[in-house]
């Protein structure tokens, strides 16, 4: 391959990588190809949704198909391009293993679920109840959406720096979990066997429990038990609420450092006294 040749190859794939995968969006073409991909997921998690209405399937199964067709098309043809146009992202750089890494990666894993499950039925042969779990998993689809949504963005970066706030509030839920389903058991064992049999079950009652769901299909009936109950329910308020305040509290300083951001005035480049260069 010449130089021109390889110059057009490395514009074109430079294109590329502007309407699929740069960050910024600059230009009408890239703003209205994103829309174009995201309103296409939408259909396409709106059909899967409608599919489970037999009336609705049976009416419009020849539409589903087509747009299903349609719509496999356009995903494995914008995964191949990502692929091929990913070596312009500086961390993917690496012409084969750049590649590979990119390829692990999440969104590039939810790219490539979003379009095996209408491939693998013709692949293999699967009985009705795996061809309706594979319908089912085009939802992932959905997931597609992350990478134009600014919200699932700040999601992220405010899960990362929150985890181990959040790892700690876990383990302190998972410790009351296990110790109140334990003292529930040994309190209403006695009294109903069926109901407590084993600390695994009186799990379930702690998880309704601290969570202030209340099923109400496995409760205490000895009075012990109705005290510690309503001690462990009126506990799990605060406890429940932990990981939430965390989350909240990720938001703002989220939404405060961009506020500082966008207020900050633009950083002036300085000058050399000496030689009167630039200094970034």
């Amino acid at each position: 391959m010449n130089k021109a040749s390889q110059s057009a190859a490395g514009r074109a794939r430079k294109h590329v990588y502007d309407l699929l995968l740069s960050p910024a969006i600059e230009t009408p073409a890239e703003y209205w190809m994103r829309v174009g991909i995201a309103v296409l997921i939408f259909v396409n998690v709106i059909i899967v949704i409608l599919e489970t209405v037999p009336e609705i399937q049976a009416a419009c199964y020849q539409l589903f198909q087509v747009i299903e067709v349609f719509s496999v098309i356009i995903f494995a043809v914008e995964y191949a391009l990502r692929l091929w146009a990913i070596v312009e992202h500086p961390k993917f750089r690496h012409p084969l293993w750049g590649r590979v890494r990119y390829f692990f990666t999440f969104f590039a894993l939810i790219d490539l679920f979003a379009i095996l499950p209408f491939f693998l039925p013709h692949l293999i042969s699967a009985d009705l109840l795996i061809v309706r779990a594979l319908r089912l998993f085009r939802l992932i689809r959905v997931l597609k959406l992350g990478r134009y949504s600014t919200s699932f963005e700040m999601m992220a970066r405010v899960l990362r720096k929150k985890r181990e706030e959040m790892f700690s509030s876990m383990f302190v839920l998972v410790i009351i979990l296990i110790i109140s389903s334990s003292m529930m058991y040994f309190i209403e064992h006695e009294a109903q066997p069926k109901a407590f049999p084993n600390i695994p079950a009186a799990l379930w009652w702690g998880v309704a429990t601290l969570t202030t769901i209340g099923y109400g299909d496995i409760y205490p009936i000895t009075a012990l038990g109705k005290v510690f109950a309503a001690i462990s329910a009126i506990l799990s308020v605060g406890i429940v609420a932990l990981p939430s305040g965390i989350i909240v509290t990720g938001f703002i300083e989220e939404m405060q450092s961009r506020l500082v951001k966008k207020e900050a005035p633009p950083r002036q480049p300085r000058q050399c006294p000496h030689c009167g260069k630039i200094v970034e």
